[in-house]
């Protein structure tokens, strides 16, 4: 088989991977001298090679499970021309280990993964304080159990992460900014906010009056 990029070709034994029921990893690379060209490329079942034995036995508070059980299954690509094509140059089919079963095939790497839905779930409920764990707990029973699930709690967990970081430092200014809209959507809504010498929102208070009632918010940012 021939790929025109090297992202296809990995793409490729992803898919495969995850219809036969085991995970992939990526292995070492070739390089030529000249341009740094990649001439061979390796992807290895996960369980390829074998941990070093401290890291095994050695004593510690949480036993690590043993996840290496040197596996040969790979497939190794090289590059046949100057346009960049690739070819599978060798292929090796068999595991050392066993596949995962049906029941579990859901929890391998290459299917777990966040869909839009999910993104927007999380979202929502950080808005609303709820953790990533407890979003993961209230999907798994919409969903009817764990087997249905499509993505782990360390996904869950791993994209609120990305979205405090994607706001940290900027949280006052969405808030300023959500002010605004607020403002723009109806003409009773009134704020008012202050900041420190170094531009840190201290305080704000808002008001709004609304059929016929009067809603008043405010708070204090603490650093």
């Amino acid at each position: 088989m021939k790929f025109d990029t090297l992202q296809q070709r990995i793409s490729f034994y992803e898919n495969y991977a995850r219809l036969s029921d085991f995970d992939t990893r990526l292995y070492s690379t070739k390089k030529r001298k000249s341009d740094r060209k990649i001439l061979l490329k390796y992807c290895v079942c996960d369980k390829e090679g074998l941990r070093e034995t401290p890291r095994l036995y050695a004593e510690c508070k949480q036993k690590r499970p043993i996840t290496r059980m040197g596996c040969k299954a790979r497939l190794t690509l090289k590059l046949i021309n100057y346009k960049d094509n690739y070819v599978i140059f060798s292929f090796h089919e068999g595991h050392t280990h066993a596949l995962t079963t049906p029941n579990s095939a859901h929890h391998t790497k290459q299917s777990r993964n966040l869909t839009l839905a999910h993104k927007k779930y999380i979202m929502d409920n950080s808005r609303a304080d709820i953790g990533a764990t407890k979003s993961y707990r209230i999907m798994k029973e919409h969903v009817g159990g764990y087997q249905n699930m499509i993505a782990s709690v360390t996904n869950f967990k791993n994209f609120q992460r990305d979205i405090r970081k994607h706001i940290r430092g900027k949280d006052a200014q969405m808030l300023i900014e959500n002010f605004k809209r607020m403002q723009h959507m109806c003409n009773s809504f009134f704020f008012k906010y202050e900041v420190e010498d170094k531009q840190h929102l201290i305080r704000f208070l808002g008001r709004c009056n609304f059929k016929e009632k009067l809603y008043i918010f405010w708070g204090f940012c603490v650093f």
